[in-house]
């Protein structure tokens, strides 16, 4: 189903485009990367905004068991949500959207990283994300701004929606549909996702 781009510089391996053409398969494509992942990961989500970010931690919750709903945490900055790994074993689901972080309110000479740490840690959320516990994944939203200070094993997930494949004519106007082709690249970050299958 996916096709291998050229090698960027990580020891993950090589990164991988699907190509997904409706909300239901991204859905399915979460839930089966959900089937592979184990305490201790760390996923970052990226794309703009209606790229399908959400749609796809929708069915990572699915692939984990969760049956309450996975929306967006925009607001509350994170969710904490219990399901279970493939094996059985109990697991806990961070869900945290960094949208709203990092904004105004640096201090002097201070950077974007060094402010959105900061903020993280107020939240409680550090320790989670440079090392995540045992039995707990975190799927973050919005996090490539600050891919270099979380851990060195990650899977980076980027999200494309083509401007063509994002609309459909209705009544003479433009407007969004959740159905679309959409892009998926896997960028592996460290030996961890080295025999990611999708």
């Amino acid at each position: 189903m996916g096709r291998t781009l050229p090698e960027r510089s990580n020891s993950g391996g090589l990164p991988r485009q699907v190509e997904v053409p409706t909300g239901e398969d991204m859905r399915s494509l979460g839930e089966r990367l959900a089937r592979q992942v184990r305490g201790g990961d760390l996923l970052l989500l990226s794309g703009p905004l209606g790229a399908g970010k959400t749609t796809l931690a929708q069915g990572f919750g699915r692939g984990l068991g969760i049956s309450g709903p996975i929306v967006s945490p925009t607001f509350t900055i994170a969710r904490e949500l219990q399901g279970c790994f493939a094996d059985g074993s109990p697991a806990r689901l961070v869900h945290v959207d960094a949208y709203r972080l990092g904004g105004n309110g640096f201090a002097p000479g201070q950077d974007q990283v060094g402010r959105l740490l900061d903020e993280l840690e107020s939240l409680g959320l550090d320790e989670e994300l440079e090392d995540p516990s045992e039995g707990t994944v975190v799927l973050m939203e919005w996090g490539e701004q600050m891919a270099s200070a979380l851990g060195s094993e990650r899977l980076e997930i980027h999200i494309e929606r083509p401007p063509a494949a994002a609309r459909v004519a209705s009544a003479g106007e433009r407007e969004l549909t959740g159905d679309g082709r959409r892009l998926v690249t896997f960028n592996p970050v460290g030996a961890r996702w080295r025999d990611l299958s999708l």
